[in-house]
């Protein structure tokens, strides 16, 4: 009895205690395994702490444990900084500049810090708008720096690195920074490419070309397939899935579109994406697996309404939710791409939707956060008002708290 106890505490535990690595957690899907999640809160209410966070960024935070890190670009984005806090003070323990950058063009929604950094316990990775990275350990030195994948877009640097099995994997989905600033922006080039990195070293593992492909900012997820897991990765025209171990490319289909900003989702065997500019722009599911060039010979289903230009979507229990850049959730099958629902929520989005507890969190452009509940049916479980600075960082969900960026400040909602 007091062993089947001692499992069942260590069990609650261990769930209280999940650690949200890289960008949209542990899976890369936005989705935490945590119960304890706060459901309200305000400027006031349910607030652990608030810390002041220097520079521009739009990085979202990271927990490993009781560390809390974040980076962002300050002097006018040439310094690049890597910050660690207490998770349970918000109290900052070091503040590191790893390099110094050249700021060149970006969109306004981005900056020149837009990429999370990943942890895997031993070291923290970060990305910068140049394309260098930089390992930190958990002190704050500096453990290695990269700088030979630098970095072109039209658009600014917007996706993130995934970390799996040692490898620190980056897609680099830019533009020429030639005369003709269009080739790989509106017109496809064969520039792109999808690095690895030796997460101990820094030293580059593999780095497999996409072929023709336009700029795209999501993030990779990775994908078990039978005969090895396997890298799944999105750019403007192209959806593909690389071999993890040595980066060859397996398969590749059609996805028409450029500038596309969600990160895939991964569900029950598909590869949905969505996003793109150029006339076409739909969310569609693809079969994943396959060999050679698919064309859109694996593409299940194709849906026009309710797409999302910026925040990711996300899947759980056989649905995908998805929110609008201005304010309109969806609810579709995951299997057929059916609309089950769709409701207006108000305001403009850029943060992606994160999950937990059978609820979903959608984060508004002014920090003003609805919760629905992640279920076929529409229901509103909260509206969270902040009415504090700007968002477009997503969220991260750990140890019973709920960790929000704005322009200005970290804010920890949940538990002291």
């Amino acid at each position: 009895m007091r062993v089947a106890c001692l499992l069942a505490a260590v069990a609650v535990s261990t769930a209280l205690a999940e650690n949200w690595p890289q960008f949209r957690g542990p899976t890369a899907q936005g989705l935490s395994a945590e119960t304890k999640v706060p459901l309200n809160w305000s400027a006031t209410d349910n607030l652990a702490w608030k810390t002041p966070i220097p520079g521009e960024s739009w990085s979202s935070p990271i927990v490993w444990g009781n560390h809390v890190f974040v980076t962002t670009a300050t002097e006018n984005g040439q310094s690049c900084r890597v910050l660690a806090l207490d998770r349970k003070s918000g109290k900052i323990r070091w503040d590191r500049e790893v390099f110094r950058q050249e700021t060149r063009r970006k969109e306004g929604r981005n900056s020149y810090a837009t990429p999370t950094p990943a942890t895997d316990g031993k070291r923290v990775y970060a990305c910068f708008g140049d394309g260098s990275f930089a390992a930190l350990n958990f002190k704050g030195e500096v453990q290695w720096v990269n700088r030979d994948h630098r970095f072109y877009s039209q658009h600014g640097l917007g996706t993130a690195p995934i970390l799996h099995d040692g490898l620190l994997i980056m897609a680099r989905d830019g533009s020429s920074d030639g005369e003709d600033k269009k080739v790989g922006w509106q017109t496809p080039w064969d520039r792109s490419y999808v690095v690895a990195l030796d997460a101990k070293t820094g030293r580059e593992r593999w780095k497999t070309p996409r072929g023709k492909s336009r700029i795209s900012h999501g993030a990779p997820a990775i994908w078990n397939a039978p005969g090895g897991p396997q890298v799944i990765t999105e750019a403007g025209d192209v959806v593909q899935g690389m071999e993890l171990k040595s980066g060859a490319l397996r398969w590749t289909s059609l996805v028409t579109g450029e500038g596309k900003v969600p990160s895939m989702v991964l569900a029950d065997g598909l590869a949905i994406t969505a996003g793109g500019w150029g006339g076409k722009e739909t969310i569609k599911a693809f079969r994943l697996g396959g060999e050679g060039d698919l064309k859109e010979s694996n593409l299940v289903w194709e849906q026009k309404k309710g797409m999302p230009k910026v925040p990711s979507m996300i899947y759980v229990k056989h649905h995908l939710f998805a929110i609008t850049d201005g304010g309109v959730a969806s609810c579709l099958k995951a299997d057929t791409g059916e609309q089950v629902w769709q409701e207006r929520i108000g305001g403009n989005f850029s943060a992606s939707p994160v999950a937990a507890a059978g609820r979903i969190y959608l984060v508004a452009d002014n920090g003003d956060t609805t919760v629905i509940a992640a279920a076929p049916e529409f229901k509103v479980l909260a509206k969270n008002p902040l009415g504090a600075g700007k968002v477009q960082a997503s969220p991260a969900i750990s140890q019973g708290q709920f960790l929000l960026r704005t322009d200005t400040d970290l804010w920890c909602f949940g538990h002291k």
